[in-house]
């Protein structure tokens, strides 16, 4: 399936549209030729480095040379760890450990990982076209995503070839008609999954992806790339429309055909001021964990009917081809239409389980038997109900677990950090919302803090920059609930306040 769905397409677009465009970056333009003898001298690289190597790290730099690097990787039949340049070094130190890389690929002027054999793309030359696939069997890891762990260690994602190859599959049975004349914006670090599918499927049709270089203000840049390039697919999360929102009086982009929202709940009122700005695009709401490989539901926003939502969140709609979603309650009964319980995903593009943490697996995945099939679920820990159009509708998550930007994060991974610096102090991180309506991180403190900003230049050290409180709330002692419970509702109330 990976050769089928994947690298053979891949390999007759570059055939097909070797002198037209595949990437923008930084405002430069870059062929699919070009790509491709970038992609060939990594493959030289890797192919005389050392044969037991298997899991390689990749600095996400945004260039061609962290792009052709993926794919040199899967032609050699290795996977990829994504690497953040800008992730606290004790944080990469940790992934690297955590994946047994031996090997690092990595374009920066500057060594970014220290102490470990590195090639520096930048510095090979092209020779002559390799793009020859290994034949290595779907069952084998195409990359390790590593998100935010509640025990203060990032939680290893590791998804298989197969994987990969079904969630292709699965999205462009959708019906999607993406061709080489697309304009395809790709705003995410590739350190989070839905990056695959934002420069994956571009390459599979011929498409241009435009990029968003690390050093300039995503929202802005982003407004930049749909006003002057025309962009006509865009994938984005609901707080980057957000963030370009006090604009949207101004925006007018008839070029676009597709929007795709996805990682956070989408507001149906920020949709429908949104779908006036892309007066001939189709909407769609996608949601999927990591764990189910990018995405793994689907609900399209309708612009002549009433959208479905709940407390003004839009549907996520139906579970894609190849995959299968129940409702279940605590005592594990499956629950049938209205039953609010937890959302759980069976099929081909389910991880295996958590890296190397078998403990994890068993918590969050289990077997039962659903339409005389005996099938394998994960627990999304979403709280969910079907309609009974059996379309799912999202209530909230149902732990400690919220995503920032699209980022997915344990505040429980940030509380355990601030622990660590105020010696055991009792701590809260929550979520709040801003002026703008944007959700933002807060972490209160009980009893005293004799130095916020070290507190601050601590978490730098140890959590990427999303994961950073915009807010730090001293209180002599905690509030609490009837039940003897820290009260949530009204620390977020101070934190809003």
């Amino acid at each position: 399936m990976f050769f089928k769905n994947i690298l053979n397409p891949f390999l007759k677009t570059i055939e097909k549209y070797g002198d037209r465009t595949a990437f923008c970056i930084n405002e430069k333009f870059y062929s699919y030729n070009e790509f491709a003898k970038c992609i060939s001298k990594i493959q030289k690289a890797l192919q005389t480095s050392d044969p037991k190597i298997k899991n390689i790290g990749i600095v996400a730099n945004d260039d061609i040379e962290t792009y052709a690097a993926i794919f040199a990787v899967w032609f050699e039949g290795f996977a990829y760890i994504p690497l953040h340049p800008k992730q606290p070094i004790d944080r990469n130190i940790e992934i690297i450990s955590q994946a047994n890389i031996d090997l690092v690929l990595d374009s920066s002027d500057k060594k970014v990982i220290p102490n470990i054999l590195t090639i520096e793309s930048k510095d090979l030359s092209f020779d002559a076209f390799i793009l020859q696939p290994k034949p290595i069997g779907d069952n084998i890891l195409a990359y390790i995503l590593f998100t935010s762990g509640s025990t203060g260690k990032p939680k290893g994602v590791p998804i298989l070839r197969k994987n990969i190859a079904s969630f292709i599959k699965s999205f462009c049975e959708i019906g999607f008609q993406i061709n080489e004349n697309d304009r395809c914006l790709q705003c995410f670090d590739l350190t989070f999954d839905v990056s695959i599918q934002s420069f994956l499927i571009p390459l599979l049709k011929g498409a241009c992806i435009y990029t968003i270089p690390h050093n300039q203000i995503k929202y802005s840049y982003i407004y930049g790339l749909l006003t002057e390039h025309k962009l006509s697919l865009s994938i984005m999360t609901p707080s980057m429309l957000r963030c370009i929102s006090p604009y949207f009086s101004e925006l007018n982009i008839e070029s676009m055909r597709y929007c795709f929202l996805t990682a956070e709940a989408s507001p149906i009122d920020l949709v429908n001021e949104w779908v006036n700005c892309i007066p001939n695009a189709e909407i769609y709401n996608f949601y999927g964990p990591t764990e189910a490989t990018i995405y793994c539901t689907y609900y399209k926003y309708n612009r002549d009917k009433i959208n479905k939502c709940l407390n003004g969140i839009l549907s996520i709609g139906k579970a894609m081809n190849g995959l299968n979603v129940i409702i279940r309650d605590e005592n594990g009964n499956v629950l049938g239409t209205g039953g609010k319980g937890e959302l759980c995903i069976s099929g081909d593009q389910l991880t295996p389980g958590y890296w190397n943490d078998q403990l994890k697996t068993n918590q969050s995945f289990f077997e039962t038997e659903h339409d005389g099939v005996f099938q394998r679920f994960y627990k999304t820990g979403d709280c969910c109900f079907l309609d009974s159009d059996e379309d799912i509708m999202f209530i909230g998550r149902l732990d400690n677990q919220v995503k920032i930007q699209g980022y997915r994060i344990e505040l429980g991974e940030i509380e355990y950090y601030a622990r660590e610096f105020i010696k055991g102090q009792n701590v809260v991180a929550l979520t709040y919302e801003n002026k703008k309506g944007n959700t933002q991180i807060a972490l209160f403190v009980e009893g005293e803090l004799y130095n916020r900003d070290s507190l601050i230049d601590y978490l730098h050290l140890k959590l990427p920059f999303y994961m950073i409180p915009s807010k730090v709330i001293i209180n002599e002692k905690f509030p609490l609930n009837i039940s003897g419970k820290i009260d949530h509702l009204k620390l977020k109330n101070l934190a809003s306040s």
